[in-house]
């Protein structure tokens, strides 16, 4: 495994006894830091940037997090020197050096793609999947990587493909309301009352939608283009919602999610995201930013 990159202002893992080294900068030991073992909901990272233990050892490849939860019991683990067995404990992965049966673990770097998925392509890793699948597309990309959220095999569009699971996690859940905007094709001439209906919200087998921004964008006698703007999300949204206002979709493009579009990219191509836009994305998924 590759060795630890160490910054020369970065604090040097202290174990129990007098440590060696010294700091670069100032010639004197850092005071050791408490592990902090504060419960977090389900999947959060604390504003700090600390993450759960067992999550950081799941994302950097070492095991899943459940294993990962059995090998920190089991006193496999330590952070800094020192062995760590609380579940609930977190780390700081930019400043703590953490070891799994003695060897150093590196953290894995954040990977962020936007793919235009081609209609017939599903947004699933099962590797027993006779489908072409999203993550066939990316061979450049290296590293356990997944959708965030997903288009059906009959959608086209944007998807975000990420390993970065914190993240992934707001901007899929109807909670944190991140925009995403489709091009819809409708069978039959829409009638206003029912533009107004479907952005009012409908009521479903699973409840009333939370509603959408529309556009009629041109009106033929048996079709209806439209830009529809969702921030809820639930499976097959816009197509159940059509459908029960009597206008079956045709076709479903996602063109828009938050600040990126399709814009330059081919159906079937993708791209990674610069850190600008990933950042616009974090902002948006904490109620920060509009889109």
């Amino acid at each position: 495994m590759a060795a630890r990159r160490q910054d020369p202002g970065s604090r040097k893992p202290k174990g129990k006894g007098k440590g060696k080294a010294a700091s670069a900068r100032t010639g004197r030991r850092p005071a050791k830091r408490a592990i902090d073992v504060t419960p977090l909901p389900a999947g959060d990272a604390a504003a700090d940037g600390r993450v759960r233990l067992n999550r950081f050892l799941a994302s950097a490849g070492v095991c899943s997090r459940r294993t990962a939860d059995e090998h920190i019991a089991a006193g496999r683990v330590s952070v800094n020197g020192e062995v760590v067995t609380e579940l609930g404990a977190r780390i700081d992965p930019a400043t703590d050096e953490v070891r799994h049966d003695g060897r150093t673990v590196e953290p894995e770097r954040p990977v962020w793609v936007l793919f235009n998925k081609p209609k017939g392509v599903v947004c699933t890793n099962a590797p027993g999947e006779q489908r072409p699948r999203v993550i066939d597309y990316l061979p450049d990309v290296r590293g356990r990587v997944y959708t965030v959220g997903r288009l059906d095999l009959d959608s086209e569009g944007l998807v975000l493909v990420t390993n970065d699971g914190a993240l992934a996690q707001r901007i899929a859940h109807p909670r944190y309301g991140v925009p995403k905007t489709y091009a819809v094709l409708l069978r039959g001439r829409i009638r206003r009352e029912d533009v107004d209906k479907a952005r009012g919200g409908v009521w479903l087998s699973d409840g009333p939608t939370a509603g959408a921004r529309i556009t009629v964008e041109r009106l033929g006698r048996d079709r209806s283009y439209l830009k529809v703007t969702i921030r809820e999300g639930r499976n097959r949204e816009i197509r159940r919602v059509f459908a029960k206002l009597g206008y079956p979709v045709q076709s479903l493009k996602r063109v828009r999610i938050g600040p990126l579009s399709l814009h330059g990219l081919g159906s079937g191509k993708h791209r990674f995201l610069s850190r600008a836009e990933v950042a616009a994305l974090t902002e948006l998924a904490r109620g920060e930013g509009h889109a």
